[in-house]
């Protein structure tokens, strides 16, 4: 008996061992980009609450119950409690719904495939945004060092933040495996000194606890008009970050996520956002003693004794650029999904840890988010005009993926309509509303997330219109596998030695690349597998499941691999699992794979808008090299194709 309890005390050591791992973990990559909010949301908001004066006690009041109730409200019992149950298989995130909600219809289809193209195109104006706004916000911290802040440009500033930036995306070649050791603790002490910063400083003014009340949000907005909804614009910076609680639940699970938010994410920000409302309250007693108006302040450097003031802007360095590794990395992630979705062209993908399928690098996405940081950084120069940009593009993600779980509990889940939109639409409510606060934003910086996201969403539109386009000229009038096989009996066509590999979008049609083949080659190969990859609903097809084989005559044989849109292809490792013990296993050396790799054609006459066309075969073009995406030897692709007109 002895001996089992001693075995049971193990397992339950390394069970919470593994919890306190990955608990630590997603504090250090999850609640990145909320944990650096503290920085600027408060002082943005408090600074539009008094356009035309100083700030006043019903302002200050008013911005941190807006503050505190929107973490409730939006991250807690939306993100957290709520949306966090709407898991695919484990994954999360705006694609991952997507994925659930058609299959919950279906398939993607008009709408839902719109929704989802919405959202992910919205997160790359987020991914620019969140490491231009954070770092530059941590390096004006240095303008709070006594003796010293005073003496540093803005324009020193700016090249400080550049260098960091540079640097940050000039290593993500490298991976993230080694450094990611050290995002946890980091964060965790992070999360401990925002909060210690906080708690120290309620004394200052203890009724600003009486902010926790609601009536202070609401009698704030109902007495302050439009300037209200401009600073509940302001306020919704304090929830920013909150898509990446359901966008990493692969990595660390539901429940390491919320035992990270409720034992130390939220009691920190809580904390930290009570002791700025404090100090700004001590501030203004001060300000009205000496009879002057309060200004808008630095207040979470200020907050920081002189003494331990450089450390904290050297912490608050460190967690900005966590945070900004988290949104790059999930901009790799996203691009992935969008491509094994087919809702983007193919890219170069490098797997940076060979124990981590997770751990990977795009080229493309890492420099042309450098390329708009840099941008941004030099557009706005201060993190006070770059905080009018934010906040659209994460609304505008936030409605679309309540849209989205909508279809998923009324169609996937199937809950009746009444109590879908008794859950849904208070979610849908507050979204809308905090889209329509950033919406008169626009002007001042807000269009830049919407342009990003619209010239994305422009991509993915052009791409699967013209990818069915071609599909569809590809197939008309094509015969089936079966045909071909009767009709190659009466043939005398030369048969060669070897295994040829034809992939194909239609598994049940005959590929272009064979005719291509026997028109202009005359020949046959001995065996002739008809491959067919697709991508199915669900981020991962374990092994057993990921291949169906089947012998159409003694000429052909259809394999279908599918994977899942988080998976990475290997296409040669794949298929010789699939060939039956029966038949002859699959050789390396005498295999040939046929792709096809059509020249298109714009026409104006015909298929898309010419200038649709136009971008369509730059894409097309541009795409990266199949033999590399499914991981075939680049020596055994031949590529065989005609001019299809768009």
């Amino acid at each position: 008996m002895q001996n089992v309890h001693s075995g049971s005390v193990d397992s339950q050591n390394i069970h919470q061992h593994s919890l306190a791992a990955l608990t630590i973990g997603a504090i250090g990559v999850v609640f990145g980009d909320i944990g650096t909010s503290p920085l600027y949301a408060f002082r943005e908001a408090l600074h539009h609450s008094a356009p035309t004066g100083g700030i006043q006690e019903a302002a200050i009041f008013g911005v941190l119950s807006l503050a505190l109730w929107s973490l409730i409200l939006v991250v807690t019992i939306k993100y957290v409690i709520f949306l966090m149950r709407a898991d695919n298989d484990g994954e999360g995130g705006v694609l991952a719904l997507l994925a659930l909600a058609g299959r919950g219809i279906g398939g993607r289809k008009g709408a839902v495939l719109a929704l989802g193209a919405i959202g992910a195109a919205l997160f790359y104006g987020d991914a620019i945004i969140t490491p231009a706004l954070s770092v530059l916000s941590a390096v004006e911290g240095t303008k709070t060092i006594p003796g010293i802040g005073e003496g540093i440009s803005q324009q020193t500033i700016i090249n400080i933040t550049m260098v960091i930036l540079v640097a940050l995306f000039a290593i993500q070649f490298r991976g993230t495996a080694m450094v990611s050791k050290l995002f946890g603790p980091i964060c965790v002490l992070w999360f401990v000194a925002i909060g210690a910063l906080g708690l120290l400083h309620i004394s200052d003014y203890p009724g600003i606890i009486g902010a926790l009340s609601p009536h202070h949000a609401i009698s704030f907005l109902v007495n302050n008009g439009m300037v209200g909804l401009i600073v509940l614009g302001s306020v919704f910076l304090t929830v920013t970050g909150a898509e990446a609680l359901t966008a990493d639940m692969g990595h660390f699970g539901r429940f390491p996520i919320r035992l990270g938010w409720f034992l130390l994410v939220f009691p920190a920000l809580a904390l930290n956002y009570f002791g700025q409302g404090a100090f700004a309250m001590a501030a203004l007693e001060q300000a009205r003693v000496a009879g002057l108006p309060l200004e808008t302040q630095d207040w979470f450097f200020l907050m920081a004794p002189e003494a331990v003031r450089v450390p904290m802007i050297v912490l608050a360095g460190l967690a900005t650029i966590i945070a900004s590794q988290a949104v790059i990395t999930g901009a790799y992630s996203l691009t992935q999904q969008a491509i094994q979705l087919g809702l983007l062209p193919r890219m170069k993908i490098v797997q940076t840890s060979p124990g981590s399928a997770g751990q990977i690098y795009i080229p493309a996405i890492n420099w042309m988010l450098l390329f708009g940081v840099w941008l941004l950084v030099v557009q706005f120069r201060n993190s006070s005009a770059m905080a009018s940009a934010y906040g659209i593009a994460v609304t505008g993600t936030m409605v679309v993926t309540t849209c989205l779980a909508f279809v998923v509990v009324h169609k996937l889940w199937k809950w009746s309509l009444l109590r879908s939109l008794f859950v849904i639409v208070p979610f849908l409510a507050i979204d809308i509303i905090f889209f329509g606060a950033n919406v008169l934003r626009v002007v001042d910086g807000g269009w830049v997330p919407l342009a990003v996201g619209a010239l994305i969403c422009l991509v993915i539109w052009i791409w699967v219109r013209g990818k069915r386009l071609i599909d569809t000229k590809e197939n008309e009038g094509a015969m089936t596998l079966a045909e071909l096989g009767k009709s190659l009996s009466k043939s005398n066509v030369a048969r060669v030695e070897g295994t040829a590999v034809y992939l194909t979008a239609n598994p049940e049609g005959v590929p272009g690349t064979i005719l291509h083949n026997l028109k202009h080659n005359r020949v046959l190969h001995e065996r002739n597998l008809v491959l067919t990859v697709r991508t199915a609903g669900v981020p991962h097809v374990p092994e057993e499941e990921r291949s169906s084989y089947e012998k159409v005559d003694a000429n052909f044989a259809r394999i279908v691999l599918r994977y899942g849109f988080m998976d990475a292809p290997d296409v040669p490792q794949a298929l010789a699992r699939a060939i039956p013990k029966s038949d002859a296993p699959i050789n390396d050396m005498t295999t040939s794979y046929f792709v096809g790799r059509n020249v298109l054609s714009a026409s104006k006459d015909e298929g898309l808008p010419f200038w649709q066309d136009i971008i369509l075969i730059f894409l097309q073009r541009n795409a990266h090299n199949p033999a590399e995406f499914f991981h075939i030897p680049s020596n055994r692709i031949v590529a065989l194709g005609g001019q299809v007109v768009v």
